[in-house]
C-alpha cells in the first residue's frame, strides 16, 4: 500500500486531473512564481496521453495555455515590446523599437487563407477547443503581459531544440503520411544545446528557440510544430514508445505600467515566471520491450537519467531529514541539472504518477510507486513575493475612465478634445475677465480721446494684474505655508512610522529567531521519531522472533507431551503386564514354598513317628552303629555330595575370593553374631566393616553385604550374607537392592542315624522302622532355588532314582 495527496481512477476525465493539478501552477505562473510538472511511469502507462490528451478532450498543456490566455487576454503587451535576451533574461523596447520588429515580421511571407485566417492543422484542432473557459482571479490589471514558449528534448542525454529549423539530407529525402522525415539514419540530428547559469543562479538552455505567443491556437501550434519532431518508436509495449524526455517551457514575463497607465515602466521591475511541463520517457526493462541496436541504447540512458532523479530526490530527504550536508548529484544527468533550481526552492514541483493496471508492469509499478511517495517527504522551499512597484493600483482603468470622461464633457461643450485646444481655451477663458480694449485706432492727429480710453483701460488692467498678483503671491505664501505643515507631518508621520517599522522589524526578526528554534526542534524530533521508529521497528521484529520461537517451543513442548503420554500408557502396559507376570511368579513361588513346608511338616513327622517307635518299643540289646570306616568304604549311591571327612588333618584356612574383588564392600556385622570357628570363613578385600549400617560408610561403597545368624531347625547355627548394590538416590542419600544369598551351615556328624552297613547279615525285622533316615534316603529329586535368578526357581537334580 502507498499513501498520495490524490488518487485519480481510470474514468476520470482531464477537467477534474487539470482542475487539481496544473490549476494552481497556472495561478503562481501569472502571479510571478515558478512551476514544474512532469509525469512519471512505466512505458505504456498514458504519460503522454495525460499530458497532451485526444481529440476532443484536451490534456494538461492546452488546457494550461487556454487559462493563460483567459486571464492575460486583455491585458497583453503588443508584439516586441518584451525581449528575452541571450542570458535568460528580458527587456522592455520602446515602441520605436518593437514597431519596426512587427513591420519586419509582417513582411516576411506567411501563407494566408483566402479568408484571411490562418488555417489550424486538423490534427491538434479539436484538442484545443476547451470549452471551460478557466482563468485566474484577481490578475493585476495594472501590469502587461506576453508569453514565451519553448520546446526542447533530452535524447541519449543531449538536449535538442524541437522548435530549430534544421535541415535535411537533400539527397535522398523521405516523408511519411505526416510530413515528417522518417526515424532512420537518413534523418541529420540537430546540434545539442548546452546548459548554463544566469546571473541569479538559475539554468537555463543556451540559443534555444524561444517564440511569443498570443493565443492558445498559436501556442499549441508551435507545440504541435515540435512534437512531430520528437523521437519516439515502436517497441514490444508501446507502439508510439516515447524514446527522450520532452519538456515544454511557458515563460510569461510581466511588467508594470507607469503612472499614467499608458506605456510599460522602463524601470528595471520586470518580472518572468516559468512553468515547465515535463513529459518523461518510461521506465522499462529490455528484456521485456525486447530491443537491441539504437532502441537498447535510448532505453539504458532513459533508465540512467530517471534513476539519477531518484538518487537526487533522495538525497535531499536525507539532507532534510538528518541535517546532513550532502552533495545532490544534480550534474550526473541533464534532467536532474536542468531543474535543479525547482528542487532547491525556485518553484513549486508537481509530479503525477502514470500505472498501468497490467499484471506484467507488477513489479515496476511497485518501484515507481515507492519513489514516487517516497518525493512527497523532500520539502520545497517556497519563493518570496516580488515588491510592489509602489504606483497606484487600478490607474491604468482609471485613466481610460478619466479621459473617457474628459472627451464626452468636451464634446457636450462644443471645444476641442485634443490637449492643446484645451489649453487655449483657459487662457481665452482668463483673459475675458479683463476689461475689453477701446479701439486703439488714430483717425486725426488732434484725436486726444483714444489714448486716455487706452491709458485708462490699461492702468485698470494693471491694478487688477498687481491685484492678481498680490493675491497670487497670499496663495503662494499660504501654499508654501501648507506644504510646510505637511512637510512637518509627514517627516513626523514619517519617523513614527520607521519607529512602528523597527519595531515590527525586532519582533519580525525574534519570531524568524523562534521560527528557526522551533524548526530545528522539529528537525530534532523528527530525528528522534525516526529512531523511535527504527527502534519499534526493532523490537516488533524481536518481538516477532520471539513469538515464532515461542510458538515453536510450545508446539515442541506438546509433541514432548504426546510423547510423555504415549510412554506413560507404555509404561502402565508394561507395568500391567510385568505386575500380572510376578504375581503368577509368586504364586507359583508360594506354591513351591507350601509343598516344601509340607514335606518338611512331613519329615517331622516321621521323625516323630520313628521317635516314638524308639520310646515305646523295649530293647533287648543296644544296636552297634555301622563303624566310619565301614561307611566310607560302603559306596554311597543315595548322593551325588562329598561327605566331610572327620579325621582329616589340618589345612590352611583358605578364603572364598568374591566375585568383585575390585569393587568396595560394606560388611554390615551386628554385634549379637557368635563366631563359627569354620574352616571356611567369608573374607571380602577392601570392605568397611560397621556394626550398624551409616551413610558415610555406604557412600564410599557400592556394594553391601550383611551377616545374619539364626538358629536351624536342627538346632544348629545358620549364617546368611544377604548382598546387595549400592545406589544413590535424588534426594542425596543410598538405596541397597538386595541381589543374593549366600547360606553357611554347621551339620554334627553324630546327629543323625544313619541305615547299617552290610555288615550286619541279620538285622532284626522290625529294625527298619527304627532306624533314623533324612530326606535324602527317601527322596528321588532334590529341589534347590538359584539366588538372583529372574525367571524363579530352577530345577536341577542331585540324586539318582531309585
Amino acid at each position: 500500500q502507498y499513501s498520495f495527496k490524490e488518487v485519480f481512477g481510470t474514468l476520470v476525465v482531464q477537467k477534474k486531473l487539470f482542475d487539481v493539478v496544473a490549476k494552481p501552477l497556472v495561478e503562481d505562473l501569472i502571479r510571478g512564481k515558478n512551476g514544474l510538472l512532469f509525469t512519471y511511469g512505466v512505458t505504456g502507462s498514458g504519460k503522454t496521453h495525460t499530458m497532451t490528451g485526444s481529440p476532443g478532450d484536451g490534456g494538461l498543456l492546452p488546457r494550461c495555455l487556454d487559462m493563460i490566455f483567459n486571464s492575460i487576454g486583455p491585458f497583453q503587451a503588443k508584439r516586441f515590446v518584451f525581449k528575452l535576451g541571450d542570458k535568460n533574461g528580458v527587456d522592455v523596447q520602446c515602441e520605436v523599437d518593437a514597431l519596426l520588429e512587427r513591420q519586419k515580421r509582417d513582411a516576411m511571407p506567411v501563407p494566408k487563407t483566402p479568408s484571411g485566417k490562418r488555417q489550424m492543422d486538423p490534427e491538434f484542432a479539436d484538442m484545443i477547443n476547451v470549452q471551460d473557459h478557466c482563468k485566474v482571479e484577481e490578475v493585476d490589471e495594472d501590469n502587461v503581459y506576453s508569453v514565451f514558449v519553448s520546446y526542447i528534448e533530452i535524447y541519449n542525454n543531449y538536449i535538442y531544440d524541437l522548435l530549430e529549423e534544421t535541415p535535411f539530407d537533400a539527397i535522398k529525402p523521405k516523408w511519411n503520411s505526416c510530413n515528417t522525415p522518417v526515424r532512420n539514419g537518413d534523418f541529420i540530428p540537430p546540434q545539442s544545446k548546452i546548459l548554463r547559469e544566469d546571473q541569479n543562479h538559475n539554468m537555463y538552455v543556451t540559443g534555444c528557440t524561444e517564440v511569443e505567443v498570443k493565443s492558445t491556437e498559436e501556442a499549441f501550434e508551435v507545440f504541435w510544430r515540435g512534437q512531430k519532431k520528437r523521437r519516439i518508436a515502436n517497441t514490444q509495449l508501446n507502439r508510439e514508445s516515447s524514446r527522450s524526455h520532452s519538456v515544454f517551457i511557458i515563460k510569461l514575463a510581466q511588467a508594470p505600467l507607469d503612472a499614467d497607465g499608458d506605456n510599460v515602466l522602463q524601470a528595471k521591475q520586470i518580472t518572468l515566471s516559468q512553468l515547465s511541463l515535463v513529459d518523461l520517457a518510461g521506465s522499462e526493462r529490455t528484456n521485456r520491450t525486447r530491443v537491441e541496436g539504437n532502441r537498447l541504447r535510448e532505453a539504458g540512458n532513459i533508465n540512467q537519467s530517471l534513476m539519477t532523479l531518484r538518487t537526487c530526490i533522495e538525497v535531499l530527504r536525507e539532507n532534510q531529514m538528518y541535517g546532513t550536508n550532502k552533495m545532490v548529484p544534480y550534474r550526473d544527468s541533464k534532467l536532474t541539472h536542468l531543474f535543479k533550481n525547482y528542487f532547491d526552492g525556485e518553484g513549486k514541483v508537481r509530479m503525477i504518477v502514470c500505472v498501468n493496471p497490467n499484471a506484467e508492469d507488477y513489479e515496476e509499478s511497485l518501484q515507481v510507486m515507492r519513489f514516487a511517495e517516497m518525493t512527497q517527504e523532500v520539502e520545497v522551499a517556497r519563493p518570496v513575493d516580488r515588491p510592489l512597484c509602489g504606483l497606484t493600483p487600478g490607474r491604468r482603468f482609471r485613466n481610460q475612465a478619466f479621459r473617457e470622461e474628459l472627451s464626452r464633457k468636451l464634446e457636450m461643450r462644443g471645444g476641442p478634445i485634443n490637449g492643446e485646444r484645451e489649453e487655449q481655451s483657459v487662457s481665452e477663458m482668463f483673459l475675458q475677465n479683463f476689461p475689453p480694449l477701446p479701439s486703439c485706432e488714430l483717425l486725426d492727429v488732434n484725436d486726444d480721446q483714444t489714448l486716455p480710453k487706452l491709458i485708462e483701460v490699461l492702468e485698470k488692467r494693471h491694478k487688477l494684474r498687481q491685484m492678481l498678483s498680490e493675491e497670487f503671491a497670499k496663495n503662494v505664501l499660504a501654499f508654501k505655508t501648507m506644504l510646510q505643515e505637511f512637510d512637518s507631518s509627514v517627516v513626523s508621520k514619517e519617523n513614527y512610522i520607521q519607529g512602528k517599522l523597527s519595531e515590527k522589524e525586532k519582533t519580525i526578526a525574534g519570531q524568524k529567531m523562534e521560527l528557526e528554534r522551533l524548526e530545528k526542534k522539529i528537525k530534532t524530533l523528527e530525528y528522534k521519531i525516526e529512531i523511535l521508529e527504527k527502534t519499534t521497528t526493532i523490537y516488533e521484529e524481536d518481538k516477532r522472533s520471539l513469538q515464532q520461537e515461542l510458538e515453536s517451543k510450545s508446539q515442541k513442548l506438546q509433541r514432548q507431551a504426546s510423547d510423555k503420554r504415549r510412554l506413560e500408557a507404555r509404561l502402565q502396559g508394561m507395568v500391567a503386564e510385568t505386575t500380572m507376570k510376578w504375581e503368577k511368579e509368586c504364586e507359583r513361588r508360594v506354591a513351591a514354598k507350601q509343598l516344601e513346608m509340607q514335606n518338611k511338616l512331613w519329615v517331622k513327622d516321621e521323625k516323630l513317628k520313628q521317635l516314638k517307635a524308639i520310646v515305646t518299643e523295649p530293647k533287648t540289646e543296644k544296636p552297634e552303629r555301622p563303624s566310619r570306616e565301614r561307611d566310607r568304604e560302603k559306596p554311597r549311591q543315595r548322593s551325588v555330595s562329598p561327605s566331610p571327612v572327620p579325621n582329616a588333618p589340618p589345612v590352611r584356612l583358605r578364603h572364598r575370593r568374591s566375585r568383585s574383588a575390585g569393587e568396595r564392600w560394606v560388611d554390615h556385622k551386628p554385634p549379637s553374631n557368635l563366631p563359627t570357628e569354620t574352616v571356611m570363613q567369608p573374607h571380602v578385600p577392601h570392605a568397611i566393616t560397621v556394626a550398624a549400617a551409616s551413610e558415610k560408610a555406604l557412600a564410599k561403597c557400592d556394594k553391601y553385604m550383611l551377616t545374619h545368624q539364626e538358629l536351624a531347625s536342627d538346632g544348629e547355627i545358620e549364617t546368611k550374607l544377604i548382598k546387595g548394590d549400592v545406589f544413590k538416590t535424588r534426594g542425596g542419600g543410598q538405596a541397597v537392592q538386595f541381589t543374593e544369598i549366600e547360606t553357611l551351615k554347621q551339620e554334627s556328624p553324630t546327629g543323625r542315624k544313619r541305615r547299617s552297613s552290610p555288615s550286619n547279615p541279620d538285622p532284626p525285622e522290625d529294625a527298619a522302622d527304627s532306624e533314623w533316615t533324612d530326606v535324602e534316603t527317601r527322596c528321588s529329586v532334590a529341589v534347590e532355588m538359584k539366588a538372583g535368578s529372574a525367571l524363579g526357581p530352577g530345577y536341577q537334580h542331585h540324586a539318582q532314582p531309585k
